[in-house]
């Protein structure tokens, strides 16, 4: 009887550990970059670019790429139950490799892949041959913007230039408006300051006000001076807002 190959030495070589997420970048056969993730009964084994199986879909680079076709073609189209299946299949390889590349600071990566999902549940849930099924993924939503807003504000303070501290903080106010938007959709709002996600949004970026002295943030000015209606000041932050984004 032919003999297969074990992974024993590696397993051996690498110990799971229960206390924390245990990825690391490492080199294929051919050289290219790829992650891993040990798990308790192996290893994961992810690509970094494209779809994390490596695999492509009916020629497409990933499923949302080929629904992206579909739908362009025929606005009218309704998943088959094994196109649900694959969706549901690219959700959990982009949740596993968001999280490999939060592990590793690889923050820019994370908001990539955050957005690649967020993509994917707004057309399968167009596209949703039913209603519980697009609920299974739209009850996940807060999660991934969460972690696209923790990376967002966390890949600001590793950029050079002198207004990082402050971006990552209004990262993480334009990642919980989009939050509360979700909350006040599912007629839910009420829910929306005891949240625990949303609590340790609101904590890191109060910590980040602390550890980098930042005070109020150019569009938090913008909207006190509209909400009290001083025009003149909130057209001079306009500009300033402008003059920010242009250098």
């Amino acid at each position: 009887m032919k003999r297969h190959p074990h992974i024993d030495d590696l397993l051996a070589k690498w110990k799971f550990d229960p206390e924390t997420l245990n990825v690391r970048m490492t080199k294929g056969k051919d050289g290219r970059d790829v992650l891993q993730m040990r798990v308790d009964m192996g290893i994961l084994q992810l690509e970094t670019t494209g779809r994390p199986d490596g695999e492509s879909i009916d020629e497409h680079e990933s499923m949302l790429e080929k629904l992206q076709h579909v739908h362009l073609n025929d606005p009218a189209y309704v998943l088959t139950e094994d196109e649900c299946g694959e969706v549901d299949r690219e959700f959990m390889q982009f949740y596993h490799r968001r999280i490999c590349w939060l592990r590793l600071q690889y923050y820019n990566r994370a908001v990539m892949d955050a957005d690649h999902t967020l993509r994917l549940m707004d057309l399968s849930s167009v596209m949703s041959p039913d209603e519980e099924w697009s609920q299974s993924h739209e009850q996940y939503r807060p999660f991934v913007l969460f972690h696209r807003t923790q990376a967002d504000a966390l890949g600001h303070l590793e950029e050079e230039d002198g207004e990082t501290a402050e971006d990552a903080v209004q990262a993480i106010n334009a990642g919980l408006e989009i939050m509360r938007a979700f909350f006040i959709k599912h007629e839910a709002e009420e829910h929306f300051d005891e949240d625990e996600l949303v609590t340790r949004l609101v904590d890191l970026r109060e910590s980040l006000r602390t550890e980098y002295h930042v005070g109020q943030t150019l569009k938090e000015k913008l909207a006190e001076a509209v909400e009290h209606e001083q025009y003149e000041l909130a057209a001079q932050l306009r500009d300033e807002l402008s003059r920010r984004h242009e250098n």
